[in-house]
């Protein structure tokens, strides 16, 4: 009787273990998506010449249905430097469930480089 009792307390114990990893793995998946899916955006960003300040909402298409994105672009308090905020939002989800990516750059990247 006893011996079954130390069973039942351990399976709950390895049950509860294999819970627990099965969703940081899920987690662990979904926090990595959505950085790459904000890198991705970013980089439309760093490809861009001149930056027009405003706020963009959109999705990643039927390939990434769960994603929505936001971006906010607005002067920075350095001169010259925009503030990109990227924002990957998994709608599935109802916690933990953004991901905010911010950088810097510069407004205009041709003037920037001529030094002016």
């Amino acid at each position: 009787m006893i011996a079954i009792a130390i069973l039942a307390i351990t399976l709950v114990a390895v049950f509860q273990s294999q819970s627990q990893s099965i969703s940081m793995a899920q987690h662990s998946r979904t926090v990595t998506m959505m950085s790459l899916l904000a890198q991705s955006k970013m980089t439309d960003f760093e490809a861009q010449e001149v930056l027009s300040t405003g706020t963009q909402t959109g999705d990643f298409g039927d390939d990434y249905a769960d994603y929505n994105w936001r971006t906010i672009v607005a002067p920075s308090d350095i001169q010259s430097l925009g503030r990109v905020e990227v924002t990957v939002t998994n709608i599935r989800m109802t916690t933990n469930n953004t991901y905010r990516l911010i950088f810097y750059r510069p407004m205009n990247r041709t003037t920037w480089q001529q030094g002016t």
